[in-house]
């Protein structure tokens, strides 16, 4: 079968849901109903052994079917390169931090310089805050810091999409 990163991680989500499904099917199919009356007479009212033997097959085939997909994920991930040598995963981390950073740099933008006045019994003064960087510098940095990210995801979504073979 021809495809790509980009399908396999769709192929992913629908299996895990899936196998995720199969198990609450599993469970309710564990047992199976009978009425046994005093005399020894049995009579079956639910009987869910066929449907149970069933989807538990169907179950252990899915969760080998998500492990083969995964691994070909990893393995492409750390095998296919952006054009400025790192691998997708590699690239991945790396946005993942950056994103993190985004966080701090948009926390410290965000502040101002602050005055309060404080009285206190025989004493009133202000304390004064002052931020200890320039505000304009880091949203210079902030910026560059989005486009890189922005630039990664692109290089990233461009490999994601080339077409390989693989039999799942």
């Amino acid at each position: 079968m021809k495809t790509n990163l980009a399908n396999l991680m769709n192929i992913v989500v629908d299996e895990e849901k899936r196998f995720s499904s199969l198990g609450y099917d599993i469970k309710d199919h564990a047992y199976s109903v009978s009425a046994q009356e005093l005399d020894g007479r049995t009579t079956i009212i639910e009987d869910y052994q066929e449907d149970f033997t069933k989807e538990f097959e169907e179950y252990k085939k899915t969760q080998e079917k998500i492990t083969k997909i995964k691994a070909t994920i990893y393995e492409k991930n750390n095998t296919f390169k952006l054009p400025d040598g790192r691998t997708i995963q590699e690239a991945i981390v790396d946005n993942t931090n950056l994103r993190k950073m985004k966080t701090i740099y948009n926390y410290l933008i965000s502040q101002r310089d602050s005055k309060r006045r404080v009285t206190e019994v025989n004493n009133s003064y202000f304390e004064c805050k002052t931020v200890n960087y320039d505000v304009n510098k880091l949203k210079q940095e902030y910026d560059k810091l989005e486009k890189k990210i922005q630039d990664t995801d692109f290089e990233i979504s461009k490999l994601n999409s080339i077409e390989f073979d693989i039999n799942i």
